[in-house]
C-alpha cells in the first residue's frame, strides 16, 4: 500500500466522513510523488461525485482551456495533483452548491503536500482555497487577488472559479483572459508538458 492509499483510507475512517464511506462513495482527489502542480478548487460537484472524476463538467471544460490542456493530457498525468478544499460532495444550495466542509483542507492537504515535495506551484480556484493558503496575504477581494495573483508567485497561482456562473464576471474583467491566461498557459506548459 502506498502512502496516498494509506491517507486515502484514513480519510474513509474519519468519521467526518463516516456517511460517505458508508454509502460507498470515496474522497476524490488525486496525489503523485511525480506532481509539478496542484490545483485546489471548492469541491467535487455532484456529477464528479458520480462519475468519480474531478473537473468532469463544463467548469473542468473551460479550466483546461484556460491551462491550454486536453482532457487526455489534463487526466493522463501524475505531475498535476488535484486537492479539492473537501473531497466529498458537500450537497446542493439553491444557487449552485455547498461550501466545503470546515476543517477538512486544513487535516488532510498538509499531510498530502509534504509527500509531494516536486510541488512548485498550488492554483488556488475560488475564494475558498485563497482564504485558506493565502489568509492575511489576500487583496480585499477576489477579483483584486487575482488581478495581482504576480504578488504569490510561484507558490501559488489565484485565479476566479471556471464556473458557467462566473461568464459575467469574466466579462466584466477582460484583463484576467488578457493578462492572466497567457501567464497560466506559460507555467502549465513548463510543469506539465515539459
Amino acid at each position: 500500500m502506498t502512502i496516498f492509499e494509506e491517507i486515502k483510507q484514513r480519510i474513509m475512517d474519519d468519521p467526518m466522513n463516516r456517511e460517505y464511506t458508508i454509502r460507498g462513495i470515496e474522497p476524490l482527489f488525486k496525489a503523485s510523488k511525480e506532481a509539478r502542480l496542484a490545483i485546489v478548487g471548492q469541491a467535487p460537484g455532484r456529477r464528479a461525485e458520480e462519475t468519480k472524476l474531478f473537473w468532469n463538467d463544463l467548469s473542468g471544460d473551460r479550466l483546461r482551456e484556460w491551462m491550454g490542456l486536453s482532457r487526455e493530457e489534463f487526466y493522463n498525468t501524475d505531475l498535476i495533483a488535484q486537492l479539492p478544499m473537501d473531497f466529498y460532495f458537500p450537497g446542493k444550495v439553491k444557487k449552485g452548491d455547498l461550501p466545503p466542509r470546515k476543517g477538512f483542507a486544513p487535516k488532510w492537504h498538509p499531510l498530502l503536500l509534504k509527500e509531494m515535495p516536486k510541488i512548485e506551484t498550488i492554483i488556488l480556484i475560488g475564494s475558498y482555497s485563497q482564504a485558506f493558503y493565502l489568509k492575511d496575504r489576500r487583496e480585499r477581494n477576489l477579483t483584486e487577488t487575482v488581478r495581482n495573483f504576480r504578488n504569490y508567485l510561484p507558490d501559488y497561482f489565484p485565479l476566479v472559479h471556471p464556473s458557467p456562473l462566473n461568464i459575467g464576471w469574466l466579462k466584466k474583467n477582460p484583463w484576467f483572459e488578457e493578462e492572466v491566461i497567457p501567464v497560466l498557459r506559460d507555467l502549465v506548459k513548463r510543469l506539465v508538458k515539459g
